[in-house]
């Protein structure tokens, strides 16, 4: 970490040029804006017979969304599509044209030989299942986070992905953006020293914010196939809101743990090159949303990470607000024993502080005089080299660059690249059950009502 430290300060220097030729700025602090490195792409032309032929099995909110992205890359083309309710496979006929192939069973999506890959974009109950089965029969799998549904079931699915020789890639989107580049790099530079705690934070003040998406008009037990759905869940009256709202439900989602800490815990593992936490404390509750749903709408948990040659113990907190009243707000914040960063998926913000180390007023008032100007005088002789830290105090924010593609796609590109083994896949089956495992964390201790312990290396309860 000194040596990282060390590194960031000599490059620092050349960021801070202007501040440090200007002998009248106080304290030397400034505030720059800079262009993060502007992404390249291949530029590759792709024949007809070279095309990634690409097929979705879940066609809603997420699936919809991941297919436009996808098809964004040249080279890739969608054959088919798969939903339990009608109605989304009228709207795939919409979206993609009548040429795709359109079924209620994603098993008839697999046994194609004109599939090169599928989306897994299905409720998270049934990941495991169909990503395992995909990759037997030999397909690349997308699969939507979090990977599984219970820790548990990640190794089995990562024994899979093994065993097949097949690509896989977890769905956190954020994970090959630029902002995580940049403050990974900013972190591995000691730009903000030591580690000391991650801060996250999302804020919701909406229905569709806390996942009461619409039920159509047409939904009947006719369009909508409800047994099919519940899969290895138990059996339950047909009920549309456990169809359409499914993530407001444990047996099929995951609460706010699967569904955004686990965006979070991706990006802090990749960023500070980590394994994940040992330890989790959750609390929270059924504040305001009370409408049939099991899962808490305030989710409020504490995790320890231990020390490890990548980074300092430190503590993360985790807080999810479905009823904000002070409006949609989010953040992710590494605090270090130097400063601070801000990362987002096209922007990070580095701001650099000072240690203060000289007594003030408060605490000298105590002192007769005399002796205040003889302690004040200590502390002068004592700090009298800080200039160079006070030039680099401030802060920088580093902006993606007009015409940036975006996180979504920098992923997917990432995704295709790794079948055409041009690039290695920046989000594996390992990876994803470290990023799920330690969200899920938060479910066992809420549900328990008590810490619970976890093994990152095994990737086990203990």
């Amino acid at each position: 970490m000194n040596n990282s430290r060390r590194s960031f300060l000599r490059k620092a220097v050349l960021g801070t040029a202007a501040v440090s030729s200007a002998p009248m700025v106080l304290s030397g602090s400034y505030k720059q804006g800079l262009l993060l490195d502007p992404r390249s792409y291949s530029t590759a032309a792709f024949a007809a017979n070279d095309q990634i032929n690409l097929a979705l099995i879940g066609t809603g909110i997420q699936g919809i969304y991941d297919t436009t992205t996808a098809l964004q890359v040249p080279g890739v083309k969608l054959v088919a599509t798969c939903d339990l309710y009608k109605g989304r496979l009228a709207r795939a006929k919409e979206l993609w044209g009548d040429g795709i192939f359109l079924t209620r069973d994603y098993r008839e999506i697999l046994d194609r030989k004109d599939v090169d890959a599928v989306i897994i974009a299905t409720p998270d109950h049934w990941h495991k299942r169909i990503s395992i089965e995909a990759l037997n029969a030999g397909k690349a799998v997308y699969c939507e986070k979090p990977m599984v549904q219970k820790a548990e079931e990640g190794h089995e699915l990562i024994a899979a992905h093994q065993k097949s020789g097949k690509i896989m890639q977890v769905g956190s989107q954020g994970m090959s953006s630029l902002g995580n580049e940049k403050a990974k790099q900013l972190y591995e530079d000691g730009a903000i020293g030591q580690i000391v705690m991650l801060d996250m934070y999302n804020d919701r003040y909406s229905s569709e914010g806390a996942w009461n998406y619409p039920i159509p008009p047409d939904a009947s037990p006719d369009t909508v196939d409800f047994d099919t759905f519940l899969g290895s869940a138990p059996k339950v009256p047909y009920e549309l809101k456990r169809f359409f709202r499914w993530r407001n439900y444990k047996d099929y989602g995951t609460g706010v743990a699967g569904d955004l800490f686990v965006h979070a815990f991706s990006t802090l593992n990749f960023v500070i090159s980590s394994h994940g936490p040992n330890r989790a404390l959750a609390t929270g509750g059924l504040r305001y949303w009370d409408d049939g749903r099991d899962v808490p709408d305030v989710s409020i948990t504490l995790y320890d990470y231990p020390e490890t040659k990548t980074h300092a113990a430190f503590n993360a907190s985790f807080r999810v607000n479905f009823i904000a009243g002070s409006g949609e707000d989010y953040g992710f914040r590494l605090v270090g024993t130097e400063g601070e960063m801000h990362v987002g998926t096209d922007q990070v913000k580095l701001v650099r502080s000072k240690l203060g180390m000289k007594p003030g007023g408060y605490s000298l008032i105590s002192h007769t005089e005399e002796n205040q100007k003889k302690i004040v005088a200590a502390y002068d002789k004592k700090f009298a080299n800080e200039r160079s830290k006070d030039l680099n105090i401030g802060e920088t924010l580093w902006e993606a660059p007009e015409g940036y593609k975006g996180s979504h796609y920098d992923h997917f590109n990432n995704f295709f690249e790794g079948i055409r083994g041009t690039k290695e896949i920046i989000e594996d089956p390992t990876f994803g059950l470290r990023a799920a495992g330690a969200a899920l964390l938060a479910n066992e201790s809420y549900y328990k009502g008590h810490p619970v312990q976890w093994d990152p290396e095994a990737m086990k309860l203990i």
